[in-house]
């Protein structure tokens, strides 16, 4: 990681960050400076997050528009204008056969990884054009596209975010660099349901790629899937022209 990557007075909102994967971004990148706010629907845990990297705790469901739009307006009151929205939060959902789930639990799945994601880049957007910064990461994952994966309402939302975040990158070109990443298999309450021997993917490589995409050295590469474990960043920064005209870190079909 470059000198470059301080990150010394950004002001940082990280949701889904009082436990697991947003917890472990939100302390890199206080580490490296930033004024990082957490939010999540559980309050203790994001208080103890904030506790720990002298940061602000705000409780929030993503999926409730007035929720989202109340913490960033808490976020900048109590930090400043937004320069990063890390947009993290996120559920497993219902797991056994797709036709015996009950609906309303398949989509508070939807509810939660997709319109939750939407809320709030649509929250923060429009400061940022304004300011002519700023910058927005989405949690995604190999569900999206990978043979198998467990359940139709974790995998169908991430297949959805991974497209929000290409086209919403597409749609911000210029402006406002959007990034989407997959954190790999990583042992959290998520994920609580494989085995030992699972792939496990180390828990320090989606906190220390987010700080990357956070210092705006990878801005070329916005609207591209990236993978935590799978690609190295500091490879994909210098083959960033070559990734774009050949169109590579994308999911496309193959024929």
């Amino acid at each position: 990681m470059s000198s470059d990557d301080r990150l010394d007075g950004q002001v940082v909102l990280v949701t889904g960050g009082g436990r697991g994967i947003g917890a472990g971004i939100a302390r890199e990148l206080a580490g490296a400076g930033a004024k990082v706010a957490v939010s999540a629907r559980s309050a203790a845990e994001v208080e103890a997050v904030a506790g720990e990297i002298d940061g602000v705790a705000i409780q929030a469901d993503v999926s409730k528009r007035e929720d989202v739009e109340r913490m960033v307006g808490e976020v900048e009151a109590a930090l400043g204008p937004l320069d990063l929205l890390v947009a993290n939060a996120g559920i497993g959902g219902p797991r056994g056969a797709s036709w015996e789930l009950d609906p309303a639990e398949w989509w508070r799945v939807q509810e939660i990884n997709v319109l939750g994601v939407h809320l709030c880049c649509r929250a923060v957007i429009p400061g940022m054009l304004e300011r002519g910064s700023g910058r927005i990461v989405i949690t995604a994952s190999g569900a999206a596209y990978l043979p198998g994966s467990t359940g139709t309402a974790y995998s169908a939302s991430k297949a959805a975010v991974s497209r929000y975040g290409e086209t919403l990158a597409n749609e911000l070109r210029g402006r406002i660099p959007v990034f989407f990443f997959s954190p790999g298999l990583v042992q959290t309450e998520l994920t609580s349901g494989f085995g030992d021997d699972a792939p496990w993917t180390p828990p320090e490589l989606a906190p220390q790629l987010v700080h990357v995409l956070a210092s705006g050295r990878a801005d070329a590469l916005a609207g591209r899937y990236i993978h935590a474990e799978h690609d190295d960043i500091e490879d994909l920064i210098a083959r960033a022209a070559e990734i774009e005209a050949d169109d590579l870190n994308a999911i496309r079909l193959q024929r």
